[in-house]
């Protein structure tokens, strides 16, 4: 039977991707916007100024701590590389969201399995990067290869996973071919391309990746959801018959695009400390947008309680881009 020899979680937000003096792109969009999610709450980014004017975030967002935030993020990354590469995995479960990527609101999934034997992430045309809102052209790197790229999928162990989880009761949706997309071509959604390109190098081992729709409601499948899928992809993967190892990893998060450094260290104790209590009972209002994120480590959590395999967490940044807290609180850890 299969064995899971690691676990991994890491972010794959913009800022990861673009150089750190450019990093103050995106605030022009984050004024304009009235609807900032932060604590149960929907706030302008003024309102947002007012409300976290104690924490002196002013002091958050000066290139010193730029630039030293970006560089502790991308020695994180090399880290987790560096372990998946050591650990030397035969295939790679990636648990991740989509972002109207691959689904659109006329079929938009709670979960879903891609099975397909191709994985294609092909680079957006010049004329979608022309009107792709502000900090988002210049991270496209850390998405899409220079040239057209394929990898290999394990459709053997995604039709597994599928199965296993039917008859656990998961109502799980399945494709084994990528859409294309507005502009023709076809691409992976970036939370998995973010892994293939900046953990795998664009040479991946054969993957398969499982779709949460974290983003949007109302089929958003809770945190207790989240939590007892990772117990049933544990059980799915290692009733695999074949002698493969297997690493897991979780793509997205932690808290963004409002950083919450309180529900971050909360996620994180409770991820280190095998906490189910606490992660389940995680308040619906308080994963949403960006947070929703956090939702793709949970199943990862989950399946390393159970594995017993302790947690390493590499480094957490939180990565300010403005007075109002607007920004990604970045992690990277290691189960193993």
């Amino acid at each position: 039977m299969a064995k899971i020899v690691l676990g991994i979680g890491t972010s794959h937000g913009p800022m990861l991707s673009t150089p750190w003096d450019q990093w103050s792109q995106r605030v022009a969009a984050d004024k304009k916007n009235d609807r900032h999610p932060f604590r149960g709450g929907f706030h302008s980014f003024d309102a947002l100024v007012e409300m976290r004017r104690a924490e002196k975030l002013a002091e958050q967002i000066t290139p010193a701590k730029w630039q030293m935030r970006h560089a502790a993020c991308q020695a994180a990354l090399d880290m987790l590389a560096h372990k998946l590469k050591q650990a030397a995995p035969d295939v790679t479960v990636l648990v991740g969201n989509d972002q109207k990527e691959m689904f659109a609101t006329d079929k938009m999934p709670a979960l879903s399995v891609y099975w397909g034997a191709a994985i294609e992430n092909q680079g957006k045309s010049a004329e979608k990067l022309a009107n792709a809102n502000p900090g988002i052209a210049i991270a496209e790197r850390g998405y899409r290869p220079e040239q057209p790229a394929a990898y290999p999928g394990q459709p053997e162990l995604g039709r597994h996973i599928i199965e296993s989880l039917i008859a656990e009761e998961f109502d799980v949706a399945q494709s084994d071919e990528l859409p294309l997309a507005s502009d023709g071509l076809k691409r992976v959604p970036h939370a998995y391309a973010f892994v293939y390109r900046r953990l795998m190098h664009d040479a991946p081992m054969p993957s398969v990746p499982v779709i949460l729709n974290t983003f949007y409601p109302p089929n958003q499948p809770t945190a207790k959801r989240c939590h007892d899928l990772g117990r049933a992809l544990k059980r799915a993967i290692e009733s695999w018959p074949s002698d493969m190892r297997v690493a897991v990893i979780a793509t997205g998060g932690l808290s963004h695009f409002v950083i919450d450094e309180d529900l971050d260290q909360k996620v994180l104790t409770a991820f280190a400390r095998h906490d189910r209590e606490t992660l389940i009972s995680l308040p619906e209002n308080l994963l949403q947008s960006g947070n929703s994120e956090i939702k793709s480590w949970i199943p990862l959590a989950a399946m390393m309680a159970d594995c017993e395999l302790p947690m390493t967490l590499v480094d957490y940044q939180p990565c300010y881009r403005s007075e109002a807290g607007t920004g990604n609180a970045m992690a990277f850890a290691y189960w193993g």
